[in-house]
């Protein structure tokens, strides 16, 4: 769900590039964003992902089933086109047609800024410690 429907009820046709960011990743990591866990940090996947490919070590978030099975250059650029897609803000994020364009296209992608990612507990925190609406915590990376 894209941040700004999930804090505001705003829906648009950048919400589903949002959507069709984490599904990008959730096949390339071979897990779902929704509970997520990993041992060394609260991140969910998104927060992951952009942890691993600002510290150049995008292969470790493939699924290691995968094995040499893939393309490693092509499964490098879907996780950045896919990172992409989950930028905190609408307007940052490409249109459908564009990621159809860099899908098919061999040239540079533009390097992704740091995505919205929220972690499950803490919107689990907020619907339990509010009788009306719950508020959603936005992380930023460390």
């Amino acid at each position: 769900m894209s941040p700004e429907y999930a804090s505001e009820g705003l829906y648009s046709t950048k919400s589903d590039v949002f959507s069709f960011g984490v599904l990008v990743l959730e096949i390339i990591s071979g897990k779902r964003n929704r509970g997520f866990n990993n041992p060394d940090h609260d991140l969910n996947l998104l927060g992951h992902a952009w942890t691993l490919f600002t510290e150049d070590r995008s292969s470790e978030f493939i699924d290691a089933s995968m094995g040499n099975t893939c393309n490693l250059s092509e499964v490098l650029r879907s996780i950045n086109l896919g990172l992409l897609c989950v930028q905190r803000f609408p307007e940052d994020r490409p249109s459908m047609h564009s990621v159809v364009l860099m899908l098919s296209s061999e040239g540079a992608l533009p390097q992704p800024k740091e995505p919205c990612f929220f972690t499950d507990r803490n919107m689990m925190e907020a619907y339990s410690s509010s009788s009306t609406q719950p508020t959603i915590t936005v992380l930023e990376a460390r």
